[in-house]
């Protein structure tokens, strides 16, 4: 009789019975559930995800064969106001962890206070930023203040919900990537956090992330905080291997196993981690969402000032509306594989392979394997190239290269990592003798069988006597026997269907699931244009100079800044300091939206004079997430607003009558135009100094700068340039970037130096001195997101209007759009030129769209809004901006999300 041995990995865990006494981790790795575990864990957010689709959501990730989430606890997406907290609706996090608990799910949860996440301002609160002695992400009593208010609100929660009793909390993070940060006293924060989180009976273990590799830069070595590793390198690296066996090493002299809580989410790079001794990999945002609202960041990666898109994607296994990628399938395999090595895999130890690896493709440069408990290898062998190239050695499957393990060819397909078997006794699967070499997974193993997935054909060796499976095809498996096994070769989707194997080689998949047909486009021409759309804004006061938008009350939404101002014989303005999106007129003349994050700008203004009006609506698309030193509002905590406006009255060149100071140069210093000196001394730090007057304020610009320069500001009297200057009150020292190449001067004298590395191949520096006036006297207006929404979503009047629609710029247009029924939820693309488009619908703001001239956008898909199933109406704000086209809505494209992030 053939005996069944069933196989599955999604099976939900009763852990009302368990005896295990909680969460311990050492050298060997991770251990709970009364032994040893390998964690493959899933970002998956709460706060990006209706709350109706959350059992969903988990639901898939436990299917994909996953068995943890993480996820980040936003402060600011709970306190939305100073002392106002909400943990209700989307915002009820215990429910969240409650029905990962119900699918069988572990959480790693991630409190911040920092969180990054490309959230508005990392989770830091905007009003921080209001106080000038509170420093953020410091060992500073105002900011720990805030920060026990948010700890006592969320760490409660995580408490009640810690494995072992009853939940599925099993580490709690704090803090994040500190290591990115200057904090002034490492140490002390962390010990305060830690302090913390104890004192309200947090027992998992405590983990901090380094996001560039220093560990001490985010735990501070604190005891009681576990270092965890975040990984994100180039997936066709040769070189992974190595820096990450690096840290497995580093991490096992202290006694602690490699915790990868962030890394790319390709799976044949978690392969390669797993190889190299990690015990917990979550690829960062395997499971997609959405940025709702005015949540998302600016200023996140890459170019400064990249703004996030409302959808939140990077590619992961599940797309923002839930659909599977061709990654999911690789997540259930690897799971599989995991499983079926279990306690084996998960106390092994991470080593190179004793007989060298030789492929005819690219592959490592010092391929990973894993001593398993109870002896034998387990061998990750990445072949990097794609799927379009051939191999020189096999030469039968496109895209097939060969390599020599233990002087016995095998096949391996292109871009992939299988992860092979070299030595492994085969006595716990109830079979005497050795699996003395498997090329492919290993995706099930029984009494008499072993089940393997793979697209190429694969080797095995048992004991002494080798079999050649041929390349299996969808749903036709290959078999063969040796030594008394039965040995089955998979497709890979047939192996994520596998539900049991008889001992004669029999399998038994599970039904594919049912697919439905794509809906095609529907192309919205009609909408109804609200008659009264007189939106209602808080008045907020008159003041001198323009106030920040967060001190008039307003952290996320938009303000309205208004005065009247004499331009007579001024031919420029001087913004300095304007975030996020500013919407600027003069004289009626509607300026190209400006988003420029702090940066100076100059505003020709030549064709205005006299007594002109002006007026700016400023809109926060997101606090910095980061800290970028490069412009002024991508500093964690900056502020947004209009900034402060100058009208120009002299510009004078100040390039010349530099004092050069080097090491090399004499009493008395020579004298050059600013940059100017030996051809010798390439490369060496030199300093240029000279002093400088002005009367009124005055902005210093330093034209021609590549690298960063150092500019060093003193006060003091008047001195000539061939006098030793009596001493000088240090009154600024900053660094100067090509993205914002200005510094603002009180009036009055000043001495300045700038220090940079000497390039007499460059093409020199050019300096100028603008004279500069205040524009004062400024009334405001407000109009947060509270206020936004409660407009757009109370009924109105309206006149239909047939697409499209074209508008002036600054103009605005509230739309009703009438939406058809959906059981996925509806994508909206937008079609036009010059616009931004915020839309509403089920009472909640969705998010935001801007087509035309803009900046980039990082993130998901920057010209489409999500409207989430069961989320009634739809009412859109449209403003126009001005550009080289009239502003317009063209089109507006309703897509299903059937074949959505199909790629």
């Amino acid at each position: 009789m053939s005996h069944p041995t069933t196989l599955g990995h999604t099976t939900t865990v009763d852990r009302s019975t368990t005896l295990d006494q909680g969460v311990a981790l050492d050298a060997r790795g991770i251990r709970f559930e009364g032994g040893p575990q390998l964690v493959l864990c899933a970002s998956l957010f709460y706060f990006r995800l209706p709350r109706e689709q959350w059992r969903a959501r988990l639901a898939q990730v436990r299917a994909s064969g996953y068995t943890c989430v993480d996820v980040y606890l936003p402060w600011n997406f709970h306190e939305t106001a100073p002392g106002r907290w909400s943990f209700e609706g989307r915002r009820d996090v215990a429910a969240f962890l409650d029905l990962a608990q119900e699918e069988g799910l572990y959480v790693i949860a991630r409190p911040g206070p920092y969180i990054c996440s490309e959230w508005d301002g990392g989770a830091l609160p905007a009003w921080l930023g209001l106080d000038p002695q509170l420093k953020a992400r410091q060992h500073e009593p105002r900011f720990l203040d805030r920060v026990t208010a948010w700890f006592d609100q969320a760490l409660p929660l995580l408490a009640e919900r810690q494995y072992p009793a009853g939940g599925p909390v099993i580490m709690v993070q704090l803090e994040n990537e500190l290591d990115f940060f200057d904090c002034e006293d490492r140490t002390g924060y962390l010990t305060a956090l830690r302090d913390q989180a104890v004192r309200h009976g947090i027992t998992v273990p405590l983990i901090a992330c380094s996001g560039q590799g220093d560990l001490t830069g985010a735990t501070g070595d604190v005891p009681g905080v576990v270092p965890a590793c975040n990984f994100y390198p180039d997936d066709d690296s040769p070189h992974i291997e190595p820096e990450v066996r690096r840290y497995a090493e580093l991490l096992a002299e202290r006694g602690l196993p490699l915790l990868i809580t962030e890394t790319n989410r390709r799976h044949r790079t978690l392969r390669r981690l797993l190889a190299s001794g990690a015990s917990l990999i979550a690829p960062y945002l395997q499971s997609s969402g959405w940025n709702f609202g005015y949540t998302p960041s600016a200023g996140n990666w890459g170019r400064p000032g990249n703004l996030m898109s409302h959808g939140y994607d990077f590619g992961g296994y599940v797309s923002s509306t839930g659909t599977e990628r061709p990654e999911y399938a690789e997540a259930q395999i690897l799971a599989r594989v995991i499983d079926t090595l279990g306690p084996r895999l998960a106390l092994a130890t991470p080593t190179v392979p004793p007989t060298p690896v030789t492929t005819d493709f690219p592959t490592s440069s010092s391929p990973s394997a894993l001593r398993l408990d109870g002896g034998g290898l387990l061998l990750a062998v990445p072949h990097l190239a794609t799927r379009t190239g051939t191999g020189t050695g096999m030469g039968t499957e496109a895209g097939t290269g060969t390599a020599v393990v233990n002087g016995v060819p095998v096949a391996v397909a292109a871009d992939s990592c299988p992860l092979m078997l070299v030595d492994v006794p085969l006595g716990p699967w109830g079979h005497e003798g050795t699996l003395t070499l498997a090329s492919a997974d290993l995706v099930a193993a029984g009494e008499g069988v072993l089940v393997f997935a793979s697209e190429v054909p694969v080797t095995v060796v048992v004991g002494d006597t080798r079999v050649e499976i041929p390349a299996p095809a969808a749903g036709t498996p290959q078999r063969m026997t040796a030594a008394g096994l039965t040995l089955v070769a998979l497709a890979p989707a047939d192996a994520v269907r596998l539900r049991a194997a008889d001992r004669d080689g029999t399998v038994h998949l599970e039904a594919p699931a049912p697919t439905r047909p794509a809906s095609a486009p529907v192309a919205v021409r009609r909408a109804r244009r609200r008659v009264d759309t007189t939106v209602p804004e808080r008045a907020a006061g008159r003041h001198e100079l323009p106030p920040t938008l967060e001190s008039l009350g307003v952290y996320r939404g938009r303000g309205t800044y208004r005065t009247t101002t004499h331009l007579t014989d001024v031919d420029e303005l001087l913004l300095v300091g304007a975030a996020d999106i500013v919407d600027l007129s003069v004289a009626g003349r509607a300026r190209p939206t400006i988003a420029d994050f702090g940066a100076t700008r100059r505003l020709d203004v030549r064709e205005a004079t006299g007594s002109v009006d002006v007026e700016a609506v400023v809109e926060i698309w997101g606090h910095a997430n980061f800290d970028d030193a490069r412009l002024p509002a991508l500093r964690l905590g900056a502020l947004r607003g209009l900034g402060t406006l100058w009208t120009v009255r002299e510009t004078t060149d100040v390039s010349a009558l530099w004092e050069v100071h080097g090491h090399w140069a004499g009493s008395p210093a020579p004298l050059r135009e600013l940059g100017g000196w030996s051809s010798t001394r390439v490369g060496l730090p030199v300093t240029c100094t000279r002093e400088i007057r002005s009367d009124t304020a005055a902005a210093l610009h330093l034209k021609g700068v590549v690298e960063p320069v150092r500019v060093t500001v003193t006060d003091g009297e008047t001195h000539t340039v061939d006098t030793a200057p009596e001493p000088y009150a240090v009154h600024s020292v900053q660094t100067v970037h090509a993205e914002d190449p200005w510094v603002l001067l009180p009036a009055g004298s000043h001495r300045i130096a700038v220090t940079l590395p000497h390039h007499p191949s460059g093409g020199g520096l050019r300096a100028e001195l603008l004279a500069l006036d205040p524009v004062t006297d400024w009334t405001c207006s407000a109009q947060d997101d509270d206020l936004l929404t409660a407009f757009a979503t109370e009924a109105a009047p309206g006149q239909e209007v047939q697409l499209p629609l074209v508008l002036t710029p600054g103009e605005e247009a509230w739309l009703d759009v009438d939406l058809p029924p959906s059981h996925d939820g509806l994508l909206l693309r937008v079609d036009g030129t010059q616009i931004r488009v915020t839309g509403w619908a089920g009472g909640e703001c969705v998010g935001r769209v801007w087509v035309g001239d803009r900046p980039d956008f990082s993130g998901g898909d920057a010209d489409v809004l999500w409207i989430p199933p069961g989320w009634s109406g739809l009412t859109l704000l449209v403003r126009g901006a001005a550009g080289p086209k009239a502003p317009e809505l063209r089109v507006l494209r309703l897509e299903s999300p059937d074949s959505e992030g199909r790629q």
